[in-house]
């Protein structure tokens, strides 16, 4: 019975990943009542305090745009990447690190996307080198960010272990900024 399971989750996440956009939702969905109502399996809880975060990163972000934060943002990373042009490929991922490490979200790079990609051409290094590793950079932050959801879910797990903030930011901050 547990394989069977496990091919109508894989199955729905084949289906749901070649659909993409709405589809995706939609063939979860489809799976949940699967599983659920046909399988027998109990729903789980949905994970309030992630979601909680989710919303609220959401939120912020969507404050800074209404009040011309991410286009004061976007024109302070302008500054920065123009510095020095050459050295695109190594200040385009620092700067999307600090930025979404600030915000908590990788959406907040965005806005910054043409603005590395003008300046590598500018260069005369192709776009694609210092656009990739400023994306990268941007994910590594999030794990570290204080006020990601993904931070958010870690202490969760962790807080009843005796782990607090202070020591998850104590490693992942460092690491990830190495490797970023």
């Amino acid at each position: 019975m547990v394989w069977i399971e496990l091919c109508v989750l894989l199955a729905c996440i084949l289906v749901g990943a070649r659909l993409g956009g709405i589809g995706l939702g939609t063939v979860a969905g489809l799976g949940l009542v699967v599983l659920v109502f046909i399988f027998g399996l109990p729903p789980g809880m949905p994970p309030r305090t992630v979601l909680g975060m989710i919303v609220a990163v959401v939120t912020a972000a969507a404050t800074m745009q209404a009040a011309g934060g991410l286009n004061y943002l976007a024109a302070v990373a302008d500054r920065a990447l123009r510095v020095w042009p050459g050295g695109i490929t190594i200040i385009a991922p620092l700067v999307t690190y600090f930025v979404t490490f600030a915000a908590g979200t990788v959406h907040i790079v965005y806005a910054l996307l043409p603005v590395i990609a003008e300046v590598s051409r500018k260069a005369g290094i192709r776009p694609e080198r210092p656009l990739s590793i400023a994306t990268i950079a941007a994910q590594q932050a999030v794990t570290a960010s204080p006020i990601s959801a993904a931070t958010v879910a870690l202490l969760a797990l962790l807080t009843p272990k005796g782990i607090q903030l202070q020591q998850i930011l104590m490693i992942c901050v460092p690491a990830t900024l190495l490797v970023a």
